[in-house]
C-alpha cells in the first residue's frame, strides 16, 4: 500500500514576533494558528509542531497496537495513549507514550509484549530520531 498526505504551513514575519498557520488537506486543521508564543511559551490559542508530532505518534501507535492485537486474536475495548514530546536545546530528545488498555482476556505479559512490538514497528516511531519510552498500565 502506498499513499501520500499533504499539509501546508504559512509563516509571516520574524521568527519570534511572526505568526503562521497550518492547514491539512483533510481540513481537520484549517489555518490553525501557531507562533513562537504557542511553541516555546504557553502553547495556548494555537498549536505547535511538537504537539502535532505527539498527536500523530499517539494515534499511529494506538492503531498499530490494535492491528497487532487483532493478529493475536484480541480486540481492545479501549486503548488510551498520551504522548509527551520533549524539546530540548533545539531537538526533540524524547517521546513518552503512556498507554492504558482495556483488552478482554489478555494476560498482562502478552499485552506488554504486543505493545512493545507496536512501539517498534509503528511508522511514526520508525520515523523519529528520538528516544521513545513506553509506559503501560
Amino acid at each position: 500500500m502506498k499513499f501520500t498526505r499533504k499539509a501546508s504551513a504559512q509563516w509571516n514575519g520574524s521568527g519570534k514576533d511572526g505568526k503562521g498557520n497550518l492547514t491539512t488537506a483533510s481540513k481537520v486543521l484549517e489555518k490553525t494558528n501557531y507562533s513562537f508564543h504557542t511553541r516555546f511559551e504557553d502553547g495556548k490559542k494555537g498549536t505547535n509542531p511538537e504537539e502535532l508530532i505527539g498527536a500523530a505518534h499517539a494515534g499511529c501507535f494506538a492503531m498499530q497496537l490494535s492491528f497487532l492485537l487483532n493478529e493475536e486474536g484480541f480486540t481492545a475495548n479501549t486503548l488510551d495513549v498520551n504522548a509527551t514530546v520533549t524539546f530540548e536545546d533545539g531537538s526533540i530528545t524524547q517521546i513518552d507514550l503512556n498507554l492504558k488498555g482495556d483488552v478482554p482476556n489478555i494476560e498482562d505479559e502478552k499485552f506488554k509484549e504486543i505493545a512493545h512490538k507496536a512501539k517498534e514497528v509503528c511508522p511514526i516511531s520508525k520515523l523519529l530520531n528520538a528516544k521513545i519510552q513506553l509506559k503501560i498500565e
